[in-house]
This record gives C-alpha cells, sequence and structure tokens, in this order.
C-alpha cells in the first residue's frame, strides 16, 4: 500500500508538471471571464508577484519583467516558506539552482553548473548582502554563518555576471536585509519551533525607526542532533542592520552580525551502508578512523561589518561607495588532520552612476572598482580524536582581488533597453610556509589580468512581456581551498576557467497578470574546468579538466488562480520549476584516461518542482511543494549513479490579528514519502565501494510559533 501511494503521488506530479501550463491558462481565462471588477486591481504583495518589483541586479532599478538576464526573487515569504531553520528548500525551487546540505549547517550552492569543485562550501558564486562583498577575497564564502530569518529577499542572478560583480562563471547571489520604513515604530518579535531529531529554533528581534534613522536588531538559535551519527549542529546569531538619512541627498546603511557555529561532520558512506542503516556516519578503514572517532566536524567564529554611504550629486549623479571588515576563526578536526585558520579580509566597492533622460531615451551608466584583501593563517596539525596534535606544517597566504568595471544602460522608447558591461580582473596569491625555513619562498601566484564583458537586450513584445537576449563572459580563478587543498601542497600550475554564455528568454505576465512566467535557454561553454579528485586517503586536490559544454532550458511558471476572493479559499496559488541541464564533458583527458562526452558529475538531466500555496477564510494557510530530482553522476567515468528521487514537503498555519499583535502558528513536515536520497553527494569519491553518499533525514516533522507587536 505504500508503495502504491507512492508510485501514485509520483505519477501525479508528473502528470500535473507537463499539463501545468495548460492549467493555468485554462483557469486563469475562465477566472477572467467570470471575475467582478475589483478582480482587475493590482495583485497583493503576499502573492510573490513580480511585475511591480524593481530588481537591484546590475545596478538597474528596472522591472523584473525589463532586465536583460535570467533573475530569480526569493521574497521573505518564500524564505521561511519552509520553516525558516535552512535556506536549502527555499533555493531548490528556483529553476537552474541546486543547493545541497550534507549534513544540518554544511552548505554547498550551484547555480547552472556542477559542484566539480565543491567538496564543500560555497565557491565560483559572488555573493553580496545588502550590496556589500559577502565572498572573501579567495572566493570563498561562509554562506551557513546566517539565519535565513534576518533575510528579507534574495536576488539570485543566473549565468556569468564577471562583467559587474567580478569572479565568477555561475553566477551572483545578492541577499537583501529588512532596512525597515522611517514610519515612527518600536517593533517587538519573537519565534519559537521545534521538530524531529531534536531540532530548537528560536529568534528575537527589535525594530526601531524615525525619519531619520531605521535599527534593526535580530537574535537567533538553532540547534538540531542531527540525523546521522556525527551531524549535529549548533548556531548563534546576532545581526544588526542600521540606516540613517544624512540629509536629504545622503544616506548611510550599515550590516553587521556575530555568527557563532559548529557543526559536525559526518563523512560519506558508500551504497550498501546508505541502504541497511543511513544514520551511519563514516567507518574506519584500514588505518583510517571514522568520523566519530575524530570528532569530525567544523568550529567556525565570524564577525562582519559593513557601511555604505550613498550621495546624490545632482544633475543625474550619484555614488555609492561601500567598506567591508570581517574575521573567521575557524577549526576543523578532519579524518586525516586538524586545520586551523584564522582570516581576516577587507573589502571596498565604488560605483559612480549617471542618469539622463531626454525625448524617449534614457541613459544610465556605472562605472567603479572593488578591492578585496585577506590574509589567512593556516596551521595543520595531526587529529587525535578530536584534539590537535603534533604539527604537520603552517602556512601563511596573502591575496588580494580587484577589478574594475562600467555598464551601460540604454532605454530606447519604452520598448527597447541596451545593456552593456566590462570589468577588468586581477588576482594575486602570496604563499608562504612558515615550518619550512629551508624553501623557496615567497611563491606568487597571479590570475589575470582577464576582461570580461556582457551584453543584454530586451524588448516588449507585448503588455508586460518581455524577449531579452545576453551574452556574457565569465572566468573564476581557483580559490584558497583549491590551490591549498587537504592533500597540503600550493598548486601552482592551476588555472581559472573561463567561457562564454548565450542565452535567450521570454519572461513576464499574461492574462492580467494572473500567470508570470519566464521561460529561457542557454549555452555555456567552460574552459579549462576545475574539478575536484580524491586521492588514496581520502584527501582532495584539483586539476583543469579541458572544458565542458552546459546548456539546458528553464522554465518557471506561476499562476495567481485566486486572489482577494470572497469565498472559503481567500487565494490559490500554483506554481512550477523545470530545469532541463544534459551538460556534458568536453575535451576531458587525465593522464590515459578520457571523459570526453561523458555526462557531467554532480548535475541531474532534470528538476521538476512543483507547488500549490493557498489562504482560507479565517486566514489559514496551507503549502504543499513537490520536488522530482532524476539520477545524476557521481564521478567522471559516469560509472556510479545517485538514483532520482521526489520529495513531498507541506506546511499547515494560522494568522492572528489581535489590534498591532500578529502570531503565527504553523506545522510542517518534510520528505513525507520517506525516501532514502543523498542530498550532498561526495563526487569522484574515495573507498572500495566508493562513500558516495551523505544520507538526508526521512520522514520528520516541525512545528512553531511567532509573535510580532
Amino acid at each position: 500500500m505504500k508503495l502504491l501511494l507512492r508510485r501514485t503521488l509520483v505519477l501525479s506530479h508528473c502528470l500535473f508538471s507537463t499539463r501545468l501550463t495548460a492549467v493555468f491558462i485554462l483557469t486563469c481565462l475562465s477566472i477572467k471571464l467570470t471575475a467582478q471588477q475589483t478582480d482587475s486591481l493590482p495583485i497583493i504583495s503576499d502573492t510573490g508577484s513580480l511585475q511591480t518589483v524593481r530588481v537591484t541586479a546590475f545596478a538597474s532599478q528596472l522591472k523584473w519583467k525589463d532586465l536583460p538576464a535570467s533573475v530569480a526573487i526569493l521574497t521573505k515569504q518564500n524564505l521561511l516558506r519552509y520553516g525558516g531553520t535552512s535556506l536549502v528548500p527555499a533555493m531548490n525551487t528556483v529553476a537552474g539552482v541546486r543547493m545541497e546540505e550534507r549534513s544540518p549547517g554544511s552548505y554547498r550552492l550551484s547555480i547552472r553548473g556542477s559542484l566539480l569543485r565543491s567538496p564543500f562550501g560555497v565557491r565560483n558564486i559572488k555573493i553580496y548582502i545588502d550590496d556589500v562583498p559577502l565572498t572573501d577575497a579567495t572566493g570563498n564564502t561562509y554562506l551557513n554563518l546566517l539565519d535565513p530569518n534576518h533575510l528579507q529577499s534574495a536576488e539570485i542572478i543566473k549565468g556569468p555576471s564577471s562583467s559587474f560583480y567580478g569572479a565568477n562563471t555561475g553566477g551572483a547571489l545578492l541577499l537583501h536585509n529588512d532596512a525597515g520604513s522611517t514610519i515612527k515604530a518600536n517593533n517587538f518579535s519573537a519565534g519559537l519551533s521545534g521538530g524531529s531529531f531534536g531540532m530548537f529554533n528560536e529568534e528575537t528581534g527589535w525594530k526601531y525607526s524615525n525619519k531619520k534613522f531605521v535599527s534593526n536588531l535580530q537574535q537567533g538559535h538553532l540547534q538540531h542532533d542531527g540525523y546521522r551519527q556525527q551531524s549535529a549542529l549548533r548556531r548563534d546569531v546576532l545581526q544588526w542592520n542600521g540606516k540613517w538619512n544624512m540629509t536629504a541627498r545622503e544616506t548611510l546603511s550599515f550590516v553587521a552580525f556575530y555568527s557563532n557555529l559548529h557543526y559536525e561532520t559526518p563523512g560519506g558512506i558508500n551504497k550498501r551502508q546508505m541502504d541497511s542503516l543511513p544514520t551511519l556516519a563514516r567507518q574506519p578503514a584500514g588505518p583510517l578512523p571514522g568520523a566519530v572517532q575524530q570528532n569530525a566536524g567544523i568550529y567556525n567564529k565570524a564577525g562582519f561589518a559593513a557601511a555604505t554611504l550613498r550621495s546624490d550629486f545632482g544633475s543625474g549623479f550619484g555614488n555609492s561607495t561601500s567598506v567591508v571588515a570581517d574575521h573567521t576563526d575557524y577549526k576543523n578536526p578532519f579524518i586525516t588532520n586538524y586545520e586551523m585558520r584564522s582570516e581576516w579580509n577587507y573589502s571596498a566597492r565604488t560605483d559612480f552612476n549617471y542618469v539622463k533622460e531626454g525625448k524617449g531615451i534614457k541613459l544610465k551608466a556605472d562605472a567603479g572598482a572593488e578591492l578585496q584583501y585577506g590574509t589567512s593563517h593556516v596551521d595543520l596539525y595531526g587529529n587525535k580524536g578530536g584534539v590537535a596534535d603534533t604539527v604537520q606544517y603552517k602556512d601563511y597566504i596573502r591575496a588580494t582581488q580587484y577589478f574594475l568595471f562600467a555598464q551601460v544602460n540604454l532605454n530606447i522608447g519604452k520598448k527597447f533597453l541596451l545593456q552593456a558591461g566590462i570589468s577588468n580582473n586581477n588576482l594575486r596569491y602570496h604563499y608562504e610556509r612558515t615550518t619550512d625555513p629551508a624553501g623557496d619562498y615567497p611563491v606568487i601566484k597571479k590570475s589575470g589580468p582577464t576582461t570580461s564583458p556582457r551584453f543584454g537586450i530586451s524588448y516588449e513584445v507585448a503588455k508586460e512581456v518581455s524577449l531579452y537576449g545576453t551574452i556574457a563572459k565569465g572566468f573564476s580563478p581557483p580559490t584558497l581551498a583549491e590551490i591549498l587543498p587537504s592533500a597540503g601542497q600550493f598548486t601552482v600550475n592551476l588555472k581559472p576557467e573561463y567561457g562564454w554564455n548565450y542565452e535567450a528568454g521570454l519572461k513576464g505576465a499574461v492574462l492580467n497578470n494572473r500567470v508570470e512566467f519566464n521561460a529561457s535557454f542557454y549555452y555555456f561553454e567552460l574552459k579549462d574546468a576545475i574539478v575536484r579528485r580524491v586521492n588514496q586517503i581520502g584527501a582532495d586536490y584539483f586539476v583543469n579538466a579541458g572544458g565542458t559544454i552546459q546548456k539546458g532550458v528553464e522554465v518557471w511558471l506561476n499562476g495567481h488562480i485566486i486572489n482577494g476572493g470572497s469565498g472559503f479559499i481567500r487565494s490559490l496559488n500554483l506554481w512550477n520549476s523545470f530545469t532541463y541541464q544534459p551538460y556534458r564533458f568536453d575535451e576531458y583527458v587525465l593522464g590515459a584516461v578520457s571523459y570526453s562526452g561523458n555526462k557531467l558529475t554532480g548535475v541531474p538531466r532534470t528538476v521538476d518542482v512543483a507547488g500549490m500555496d493557498v489562504k482560507t477564510k479565517g486566514h489559514y494557510f496551507f503549502n504543499i511543494t513537490f520536488n522530482c530530482t532524476s539520477s545524476l553522476p557521481l564521478n567522471d567515468a559516469n560509472s556510479y549513479e545517485a538514483e532520482p528521487y521526489h520529495l513531498l514537503q507541506c506546511r499547515i498555519g494560522k494568522d492572528i490579528v489581535s489590534g498591532a499583535v500578529n502570531i503565527k502558528l504553523f506545522a510542517g513536515g518534510d520528505n513525507l514519502l520517506n525516501e532514502v536520497y543523498s542530498l550532498g553527494n561526495d563526487i569522484n569519491a574515495a573507498g572500495n565501494p566508493p562513500r558516495f553518499y551523505n544520507p538526508a533525514p526521512g520522514r520528520n516533522f516541525y512545528a512553531g510559533a511567532g509573535i510580532t507587536f
């Protein structure tokens, strides 16, 4: 009966997905024919409509449909749709985006690409928070330090965006905090939730604002025992955002946070172990101990502070300048060693802009620079049961990365938009092994100068519908974790990867804004792709793999079937995200072995995510999501594959409004079909049989409450 129910649900999802467009159009047409005059009013904000949203990507401040780029928007409602303890399920609703969590807190993120070079962490994607760089000078981003409850929205730029954001071939992620309005207010909030496997989440906040100043102080605590052995998590975050309207033409904004994060790392297991006992951590193998014996995990204490001054000089001229300083104290007891890092990073970015409007023409020009400088003390010890033992080596690395950029937006009439941008990028590593006095140091590794242009065009083919095309070059130099991997040797000959992306798409809304859509096709040819390999003891190293051909199709649909209704159902949204990625290696030869033509490691061919959001009379709400992910190759030879999986997630709740007090009650479930799957595979893994799998939790539940007053 259980198997029959699962197959019925999977079949229903597939039928639903293939016919979703027709359902949207027919349903919305019937509503349009029978609706009263009040239904022609603009869609209210909590439905997630994008037609009135102005995106900040590429400093455009354009309507979502008018920007010649594929940009996905996640609102606060989207980010907290799954309980607010992790970004993973919300990010995975976006076509072309794959976010993994090998254990609670262990994030990996991919936009239109593979995770070939990311055994852990977030690389090859430039991430900003409130317009200041969160990604450090070495190309690494500690995205898991943030509390999703503290974010207001996210913009995901798909495809290379080096022309404006520097080193990346995967795209960019722009995170926005809640700066608040300038209405006089004292606003307090608190929330509690708990769930399976010892999950407990708590948050509080206080926001004050007047005509001159906005202050938003937030605190969050999350702990989790984990589904597997050696997979517990504890995170404490204190964050402050401020905004000071200094004068009518100058605004000073602040963002600062301190995060204390510890999560255990269970490590990969083989297929037989996952099928028989998926809660296992990595087991001892020969002379190597297991994850439990070595107390494997991550300890990360980080402080981050940034300020941004925005100035209006008059006559169309303006400027935005940001400065950032952050420090990371990082410890990682691993199977084979114990790594300690002390990192300081400093960033500065300035953007001068000019706006000029004439008859039928609007010009917006941007020019500026971004500079990042970081120092890293990397000390490696032996690991004796989770305690640092004898010194293996100590390294000191300095990284300097900077780029100059310029961009022009030209609106011609009401239908045409032309966008052109270019950047010049440079990176320099200065490396010394301080425990090797006889060595020839320092070792200098440079990347650049690299020029990255981007061209885009958008044309409004109908009201609220635009056709767009882009051509962009991206590049991504090796990160510090790649030129100094766990194998321990500084790699001088690892080259940056680069490539050109060609894309065309159609996006907008039809049927009186009741159906929103974004459909795009892209072709990305990556050269000198950086690929992770693993030696016999499980330590990683990286090589340039020749190249990849990454072409795909993405389709997103969002149907506002009922909006502002007066019956039992007050609003009903149906949505679907579909991704088709037949990626291949191109000219990839390693030693005497050729992988040319093989499927790209770690990339599912198709991902289809469908959902329904309902609000009813009495302020009840219901959300359901069904994720259907195809199989994916686990090694470059394509001799192992992860099986497809189907995830069913649901959430129900009620909003209670009484005067100035708002209360939200909610409960939900994840993996309701109790699938055995790995949400974060160790690609090209070592072991015999290989340890590819990091099993995700089985069926689990959560419940919580929040109050704002």
